[in-house]
């Protein structure tokens, strides 16, 4: 059974792109600070960012990577609130397979972001007990107004077969 169709095919190159409406603001790395645990004074302190070499407040890296902050996408059926490709093959369950990060600079309070997301890679596979997989690697570039890159996202989502046993 093939779970590459020719539907799934024609979604290969697709790209969907997400412009923030507004510039970051120093109130959202302090406060994804504090949601994640983390309270380092870079997030909350001009003064102590100033005496690190940072122009002012910044943000956790990871922040950039929250689309739905700025995208003002509506949260999934499965409470996912973020991007999405809206991919659904019958007969089998979605997994996230993971993300990779690679920041190129340190996100400041007056970016305005855009995120660029491409599907970049179809491939089938099998699990150990036979099943079919197709995994979905897609890869968005963060950027901020002036077209500096602030960071890139790779993922996969994988769709593993139903009901196949060993």
């Amino acid at each position: 059974m093939s779970l590459i169709t020719d539907e799934v095919r024609a979604l290969l190159g697709t790209t969907k792109v997400y412009t923030a409406p507004e510039e970051l603001g120093g109130a959202a790395g302090r406060y994804f600070g504090l949601a994640i645990g983390d309270n380092n004074p870079l997030y909350s302190d001009p003064e102590y960012a100033r005496s690190q070499g940072l122009q002012g407040v910044t943000a956790p890296l990871t922040l950039v990577c929250e689309t739905n902050q700025y995208a003002n996408l509506p949260i999934a059926a499965d409470g996912y609130a973020g991007h999405v490709w809206e991919i659904e093959i019958p007969g089998t369950r979605k997994v996230r397979g993971g993300n990779w990060y690679t920041f190129h600079r340190r996100i400041r309070p007056e970016d305005v972001i855009t995120a660029t997301w491409e599907i970049t890679d179809l491939a089938e596979k099998k699990t150990s007990t036979g099943a079919d997989m197709l995994v979905v690697t897609s890869a968005a570039t963060y950027t901020n107004q002036h077209g500096e890159e602030l960071a890139e996202n790779k993922e996969t989502i994988i769709f593993v077969q139903s009901g196949v046993a060993k």
